[in-house]
Formats: structure tokens, C-alpha cells, sequence
């Protein structure tokens, strides 16, 4: 860390962030996140004497003033302090504080795309009265265009003592974050402005402007002279054996966050439950409430899911029609398990022996016919659209789907096949079995229902592996394995294949 700041430092950068102050962590000398003023001031103690003017970063609420030593008594010359707008008044008294003990203040609106035009006017009227280096428009989420840039800027700069600097810190889901930072230059005014960059555009999410692109331009434009070399020997030497292990930047995850004013994890927790299309997650973010959209409630985004899921449908009619021509025979159920590549003969052999009914789950058996497709995941639906076009099988889907090119024979609604565990409500086994006790089945032979391995071989073939959280599928294992031994009280069920689903 201290190469690092050491190198900016020659490169003749002006403010070096160089870490946290977080009193909820404890000390620890190899991180940049510090419970205190002291512990931050040990981290950094070989730094070079002429270094650059060293800042330290408070997100409000999470140090204390009791933790911060006077000015003179640390190697910090100032504190960033970020806050979302619910905290911006409590956030401009602590500022106080911290001037009080001789630092130079800044004040950083997080998220300022949640403060209103009125909300800007009020806080930049409270801190003319508290005086800080700079306030600072920091777009967190990526969700900024040129427009806004200007916009947001211009109010600030018609309202704020033209002593109070402002700043600019961007990020990079929009792939704006470096154009926006020089559109930010191109405004007239008299006021001087701070820009955030990071080397290689390192942080949060998609990352932010890169350092040394921002300086080569102050260089080519405004007179600066930035060394660039200097940034390039700690991005070669520091910065990359980071980024080899750890991506950050522009991603298809913080576009769609970006693209619908949400927060980030929100993406996430949707792309993770690996039943979603990308139209689907757009679908669900679109619905959600403004008030919350920046602030990542899970409970909120699972309740979205599970109504997204749950569309309702009259099925009363297809119901009937299965029951009459399922009802009543064996079925045998075949899931894209590992194991039904290695079972073939011993599959066939059930069939010419029992004569079932025969329903694939979320894939087409291969070299197989089959009496019916059963999907419930528009993941595993899109992967055999091309292979349904050319095939006469009769496909039944859950409400959650949406067809393609030509409608299901049999659409069911979801909230009916769904059950009340919420660890495996959405299996694609607990729907099935739900279905044949709806349809009256009382013999059911399962294949390809293997549960999951921390393994890369956990199916068919490699397309089917979206990516698994094994530790969270391990619990899955466990519960499923309990739900089939829940319905073995009213149905014989019978694995032709290996599974940690049979007790």
C-alpha cells in the first residue's frame, strides 16, 4: 500500500484516499480498513515525508468521534465522509466534529441520483455554514449521463460558497465513468473541482475512471503534468496481480442494475436463483418500488420472485386432459443428471418392462423419445428451443415462461405445483411430484434426479451447469431428501439411477 501511495506521490497526484476508518474492524496492519486513526497511521508508518495530501474515508455510522485523534497527531491531513441522503444532516454535524479536530472536511453525497433538486439546495445552504474543502457528487451506482453530470454540477455551483470545492466520483456500469469525469471538466466556472479516478479503474462494481486515463488528458488538455509512468509502474506492479484474481468492470450484471436505477444485488440475487431469463430479472427490477430501489432489501426482492413466479393461470382444463391421458399408468421422469449418461441401457429397460408414461424435466433426453417436456426454468427452456422446433413432443411449462415461436400444450400454473419450503419450493422435482399427485399418479420411477456434488460433472453436459453455490446446495440435498421421503406416504417412488434425494 505504501509503494503505492509513494508512487502517486511522484506521479504528483494531489489527494491520495488511503484507506477506511471502520470502528466495527479490528486492526489489522495488512488491510487499508482500520478501526481508528492510530491503527491507520501504524499501517502507513515507512510512508515517504513528501507524500501528497493523505485523506481518509468515514461512511457516516460506522466511527465514531471518540476514534479519530486530532489532526496533528495522525498521518492523515483529511476525512471524506460518504452518506446517503437520510443521513445528510447528521452527516454535516459530524463534519463539524472532524473539523474541530483539524481536519480538512469533505462531504460526499452518495447516490446523489436520489436527492432531489430541493434536497441539493438544502444541504448546500447547511454546509456553507460548516465550510468543507469540497462536496463531492458521487454517482455509487453507475447511473449518470452527461446530462445529469451537468445538471447536478450547475446546482451545486449556483448554491455553494465558491471557496467549497466540488468533486466528482463516478463508476462505470454505463462505461461512462471516464467521459463523464471529462464532460465535468468541459463546464465553465471559476470553481475548482476534485476528480476521483483509481488505478486501472479499480472499485466497486464496475469500477470507476481510470486514473491514468484522466491524467493523460489533464496533461494533453489543461496544462497538467502528471508523470504518467509513475501510475503505470503501480498499476504493473500493485494493481494487476490484484486484477488477475479479482475482475472489476463493465459487466452485464451492473449494466442491467444501472439500466433500471436498482441496486446491484439486487441483479445478483435474481441471476443467482439460475432460473431467470435476462428479460424475466429486467422484468421483476422494473417492478421494483422507487423508495427501495437503491436500497437492498432481500426479503423485498425474494417476495418480487416468488409473485413473478407465481402468475396466476387457470389450469383446470389441462389438468384434466393430463389426468386423463397420465392418470392412473406408471410414470418415469427423467432429469439431465450425470447419471443418465451412464444409465442408458438400464433406463430402456424400465421402459420396455413397465411401458410408462415418459416426461423429461427441463431438457430432451437424448437418442430418446419421450412422451412429454416438462420446464419450469426459462434458463433450461431457452437452451432447447432450437431442439422443441424440430421435435413433436408435447411440452408442458409453468405460468413463469414465456413461449417461444409457439405455445405449451399443457400450461400449468406455478403456485399450484409450488411447495412451502422455501429452500426448495422452485426444485424442479418437488414440482413434478406435486403434479402427479394432482394428476392422481401413484407409481413414479425417477432418472437423472442425482442431487448435486461440488463437481463440474453434475450433469448431462456442460451447457446445463449454470454455475452453483454448493454450499447452499448442499442444504438442498438434505431437504430433498426429507420431501421424498414425505411423498413416499401416498406414492411408490423409485430411482432408477443413483441419488442423494433416496433415503
Amino acid at each position: 500500500m505504501t509503494c503505492i501511495v509513494d508512487r502517486l506521490g511522484e506521479a504528483g497526484v494531489d489527494i491520495v484516499e488511503i484507506g477506511f476508518l471502520d470502528d466495527r474492524q479490528p486492526e489489522n496492519i495488512n488491510r487499508s480498513i482500520q478501526p481508528n486513526t492510530a491503527a491507520l497511521s501504524r499501517a502507513y508508518s515507512n510512508i515517504s515525508k513528501d507524500h501528497p495530501t493523505l485523506v481518509g474515508m468515514i461512511d457516516y455510522g460506522t466511527c465514531s468521534l471518540d476514534n479519530i485523534e486530532s489532526r496533528e497527531d495522525t498521518i492523515l491531513d483529511g476525512i471524506r465522509v460518504i452518506f446517503k441522503k437520510k443521513n445528510m444532516y447528521n452527516a454535516a454535524r459530524f463534519g463539524e466534529g472532524l473539523k474541530a479536530k483539524g481536519y480538512d472536511l469533505y462531504l460526499n453525497m452518495v447516490s446523489i441520483t436520489s436527492y432531489s433538486d430541493e434536497d441539493i439546495d438544502e444541504f448546500a445552504n447547511l454546509v456553507n455554514g460548516i465550510m468543507p474543502v469540497a462536496v463531492a457528487i458521487v454517482d455509487t451506482y453507475g447511473l449518470m449521463h452527461r446530462e445529469q453530470v451537468q445538471h447536478y454540477f450547475e446546482l451545486l455551483d449556483r448554491k455553494l460558497d465558491t471557496r467549497i470545492s466540488i468533486g466528482y466520483h463516478s463508476h462505470n456500469n454505463f462505461q461512462l465513468g471516464y467521459s463523464n469525469t471529462l464532460e465535468l471538466l468541459k463546464i465553465e466556472s471559476d470553481r475548482s473541482v476534485i476528480l476521483d479516478a483509481t488505478l486501472y479503474g479499480m472499485g466497486k462494481s464496475a469500477g470507476n475512471a481510470p486514473i491514468e486515463l484522466v491524467a493523460m488528458n489533464l496533461n494533453d488538455n489543461y496544462g497538467k503534468d502528471y508523470d504518467i509512468t509513475q501510475i503505470l509502474e503501480a498499476i504493473d506492479n500493485n494493481i494487476m496481480p490484484i486484477y488477475s484474481k479479482q475482475y472489476w468492470g463493465y459487466s452485464l450484471n451492473f449494466y442491467i442494475a444501472a439500466k433500471n436505477d436498482c441496486h446491484p444485488n439486487y441483479v445478483k440475487y435474481l441471476i443467482d436463483k439460475k432460473t431467470l431469463s435476462m428479460r424475466s430479472i429486467d422484468s421483476i427490477l422494473d417492478s421494483i418500488d422507487d423508495n427501495v430501489k437503491l436500497d437492498y432489501n432481500e426479503n423485498y426482492i425474494e417476495s418480487l420472485y416468488q409473485e413473478y413466479q407465481a402468475e396466476e393461470l387457470d389450469d383446470s382444463v389441462c389438468i384434466d386432459a393430463l389426468r386423463e391421458s397420465i392418470g392412473g399408468r406408471k410414470v418415469l421422469v427423467i432429469a439431465p443428471g450425470r447419471t443418465v449418461r451412464d444409465s442408458d441401457e438400464l433406463i430402456r429397460r424400465y421402459i420396455d418392462d413397465n411401458d410408462p408414461v415418459t416426461i423429461g424435466v427441463n431438457f430432451i433426453p437424448p437418442d430418446m423419445d419421450v412422451d412429454y417436456i416438462f420446464f419450469n426454468n426459462t434458463k433450461r427452456y431457452s437452451q432447447n428451443i432450437t431442439n422443441l422446433n424440430m421435435s413433436d413432443v408435447r411440452t408442458i411449462a409453468t405460468s413463469n415462461l414465456t413461449p417461444a415461436n409457439s405455445a405449451f400444450d399443457y400450461p400449468l400454473n406455478y403456485e399450484g405445483l409450488m411447495g412451502e419450503d422455501n429452500e426448495v419450493w422452485c426444485n424442479a422435482l418437488v414440482l413434478i411430484l406435486n403434479l402427479m399427485k394432482r394428476l392422481g399418479v401413484v407409481d413414479v420411477a425417477l432418472a437423472g434426479f442425482d442431487g448435486f456434488v461440488k463437481s463440474a460433472d453434475n450433469y448431462v453436459g456442460e451447457d446445463y451447469d449454470l454455475g452453483l453455490d454448493y454450499k447452499f446446495l448442499s442444504v438442498v440435498n438434505k431437504r430433498m431428501k426429507g420431501k421424498v421421503k414425505e411423498y413416499r406416504r401416498f406414492m411408490n417412488i423409485e430411482f432408477i439411477t443413483q441419488s442423494q434425494y433416496d433415503s
